[in-house]
């Protein structure tokens, strides 16, 4: 039983050892040819490419950019939407300080908009990224039963 034991535990380690090395080389190929292939298209290159810096961007740790969730005036005054800041500026002329708002679309968060908004207007939520993914693609489905909707009134 001991040979037995010893033999199932080596086929094992021997399986996980051929999947580790097939993840991580034979994927890390296939995934650098995908993107070679995606280069070669002019419309798909430009699609693609941003697609995977937006999602790189959405999986940085917190304290990076990409880590405050806001709620802005969108589409129209009254109306509230979530967004990602991405950029801090100025304005040039005032000097006011300027964030730059990436408000993903429901179910699909990899297509959005783009807004530039003084920060005095922003409303930061104190949600996770994760939290914010979660209600966006479920199309606000059941979460939160609170919110901070006005400035001033940060999390």
């Amino acid at each position: 039983w001991l040979q037995s034991l010893l033999a199932v535990l080596l086929t094992l380690a021997g399986l996980y050892v051929i999947g580790r090395i097939a993840t991580h080389v034979v994927g890390e190929r296939l995934i650098r040819f995908v993107d070679s292939v995606m280069e070669q298209i002019p419309l798909a290159k430009a699609i693609y490419g941003n697609t995977k810096k937006l999602l790189a961007n959405l999986q940085r740790p917190p304290g990076q950019k990409f880590d405050r969730v806001v709620l802005i005036e969108f589409p129209r005054p009254g109306m509230k939407a979530v967004g990602f800041v991405t950029a801090e500026m100025q304005d040039e002329r005032s000097g006011e300080k300027l964030v730059t708002v990436f408000v993903p679309t429901t179910p699909n968060p990899t297509s959005g908009f783009l807004e530039v908004v003084p920060f005095k207007d922003v409303v930061v939520t104190g949600w996770r990224v994760e939290e914010a993914m979660q209600y966006i693609i479920s199309g606000g489905a059941g979460f939160p039963e609170k919110i901070p909707y006005r400035s001033g009134e940060e999390t």
